[in-house]
């Protein structure tokens, strides 16, 4: 009993019903339209006269609601008068089947929001104005050739009060019926949740790129500029050049570090940012430059061709040995690292091999482990199609190999 009446007491039930009426009234200014044909066909009987303007008013109205923007405008109002999840309309077009669902929502709407007006505004005025003969109102029920007129007394406050709760009960009725029909109207058909599942997908692809460029570049700096600037502190006074050495290794880090910040914060702003900073393998010798100024020992292996590696290929062995030797900065155990680059006509071979175990340096065991590192190394190769395997290269040493395919430049 209670479960019936609880919709009765909802706020969001007329809030529903307000929905209705507002699209019903909101469709009045096509009417003047509409009746312009039973107007010039004068000679009509009038039940075609009127068949003939309801037909031209829905027309009108199934119109309206082929225009673009209608939906979307339909879609908010449903989420906040009707409390319906609706996503946003995808931007790509819709075929032709979908997009007349739009009218036909119209024509439903506007169908039961002159049902709901009506009937519940007669219901309404029944109501107020039957208890005690308030406005001389009167009421004969008949049926079945018997008839029933409630007197001046408690009957009429009976009638009005059943009056009152029917037209609750139409309100609940129409918002029910709304928020049935708008999920299958109104919210996306299967092409637009599969339009929708791929923007979704374009803009996580775009996230997990922008924090790969994020983890890569900043996390690399900041790596390398903590350990400069406690060698910096070390040799301060004992060795003033080798401080002030570190100390622009840091400034030439920040500076990078910026440049990449500045583009990734313009891409989650959604601004025309400017191009990525599109560092490949011939800024390689700087990135061992700065490792060298942050204390660390590399010795780089370099063969083949590097300049006929291009492009996106470039781009991502940049990222990965960039990575590689964040990660023995972070977690070697000093002694020299091994960086080794190979690029021949069957692929390019990257490696990164350093110390492990109990450290000397000054920033041992002082960087935190998040894990994504790795994972995001694995991605990235995946996508170019190459091969990863990392592990422990012997007792004390730590090895990371990675094989992409090649692709040689004209």
């Amino acid at each position: 009993m209670l479960r019936g009446i609880r919709p009765l007491l909802r706020g969001s039930t007329y809030a529903g019903m307000l929905f209705a009426v507002l699209g019903a009234f909101a469709s009045l200014p096509l009417l003047p339209f509409a009746m312009l044909p039973a107007l010039v066909w004068r000679s009509a009987p009038y039940g075609v006269q009127v068949a003939l303007t309801l037909v031209v008013w829905a027309a009108l109205i199934g119109a309206v609601g082929l225009a673009r923007g209608t939906r979307r405008g339909l879609v908010a109002a449903a989420r906040r008068l009707l409390g319906v999840a609706l996503p946003d309309p995808a931007a790509a077009s819709a075929p032709a089947a979908d997009r007349l669902r739009t009218p036909l929502w119209l024509l439903l709407h506007v169908a039961v929001g002159w049902t709901g007006a009506l009937a519940g505004g007669l219901l309404l005025l029944m109501g107020l104005t039957l208890p005690g003969g308030w406005l001389d109102a009167e009421l004969e029920l008949s049926l079945f050739g018997g008839s029933a007129r409630p007197g001046d007394g408690w009957a009429s406050w009976v009638v009005a009060l059943v009056c009152l709760l029917l037209a609750a009960a139409l309100c609940a009725a129409v918002t029910r019926a709304l928020r049935w029909l708008a999920p299958r109207l109104l919210g996306p058909s299967a092409a637009e949740r599969l339009a929708l599942a791929a923007e979704r997908e374009r803009a996580l692809a775009e996230r997990n790129r922008l924090a790969h460029e994020l983890h890569d570049s900043i996390g690399h700096t900041l790596t390398a500029t903590t350990i400069q600037a406690a060698v910096a502190g070390e040799v301060l006074a004992a060795d003033p050049v080798a401080a002030r050495a570190a100390l622009r290794s840091i400034e030439e880090s920040a500076r990078a570090a910026l440049e990449d910040l500045d583009y990734v914060l313009g891409a989650l702003r959604a601004q025309e940012s400017e191009t990525a900073p599109a560092r490949t393998l011939a800024d390689l010798p700087e990135l061992l430059d700065r490792l060298r100024h942050a204390g660390a020992e590399v010795r780089p292996d370099l063969s083949g061709d590097l300049e006929r590696v291009q492009g996106t290929l470039s781009r991502a062995a940049y990222r990965i040995l960039q990575e590689g030797l964040t990660n023995a900065l972070r977690h070697g155990a000093g002694g020299p690292i091994q960086v080794s680059v190979a690029a021949a006509p069957d692929g390019l071979r990257l490696g990164v091999v350093n110390r492990t175990g109990a450290g000397t340096g000054p920033a041992r065991g002082t960087f935190p482990t998040s894990g994504h590192g790795l994972t995001g190394l694995a991605e990235r190769v995946r996508l170019l199609n190459g091969e990863l395997e990392s592990g422990a290269d012997g007792p004390d040493h730590w090895r990371l190999a990675v094989r992409l395919p090649v692709r040689w430049s004209a």
